[in-house]
């Protein structure tokens, strides 16, 4: 099965995307995770992409591009389920082009619908803690000591890109790059709309049933 996963952030792609990559034993990719080992192993690909992150510029898509099918043509004959990448029209030309070449078209591209008001009161909401990773909902999942993780003890921090303004932003962005691509795939007749404003369960379950059909 080959799956693009879609949503804005704070949708939960996340969470499901681990949930996906278990039950039907595909190789989730996302592009930051596909970044940092390139870098971490110092590849051509990665040098050449920390030379940009590291001067604060984006990264232009024939590199991503590049990585991806360096990534795929390794790991992707099981099956795998894309997370952050296509984020632009042009990517998503791309993708389409080289599965093409390689008799691999997408299977489905799921995108998980959240409003946006949803979105910020998650994102704005969450705290994080910097020594262990644990994380926890001013509201909807308080740690039993207000500003402490339950885990190690440690105080909650809220990372700087939750803060209302920035996750704003960066709904904004997605809103503006990314979500021209549910009408892409919507007229290649493979988008899955889900309801991200429900249980993790039952958002699963939701894929689940799509996928099925």
């Amino acid at each position: 099965m080959r799956l693009v996963l879609l949503g804005p952030p704070g949708a939960g792609k996340g969470t499901q995307a681990k949930m996906l990559e278990e039950r039907y034993h595909l190789s989730h990719i996302s592009t930051g995770d596909i970044f940092r080992a390139n870098i971490k192993n110092q590849t051509e690909l990665g040098k050449k992409v920390e030379s940009y992150l590291s001067s604060g510029q984006l990264v232009p898509d024939e590199l991503t591009i590049a990585m991806l099918w360096d990534r795929l043509d390794r790991e992707g004959d099981k099956g795998f389920l894309l997370d952050g990448f296509p984020r632009t029209l042009e990517q998503a030309d791309a993708l389409k082009a080289g599965l093409a070449k390689r008799a691999c078209p997408l299977d489905a591209v799921i995108s998980i619908e959240v409003e946006e008001k949803v979105l910020v009161k998650r994102l704005a909401g969450r705290r994080t803690c910097p020594q262990c990773g644990a994380s926890f909902h001013i509201t909807d999942q308080p740690p039993q000591k207000e500003g402490i993780c339950d885990v190690c003890g440690t105080s909650l921090i809220q990372r700087t890109d939750d803060t209302e303004e920035t996750v704003q932003n960066r709904i904004a962005v997605y809103r503006k790059q990314t979500e021209p691509l549910v009408a892409y795939y919507d007229k290649e007749g493979i988008l899955v709309h889900i309801n991200g404003d429900q249980p993790v369960e039952s958002v699963f379950h939701a894929i689940e049933e799509a996928l099925t059909v």
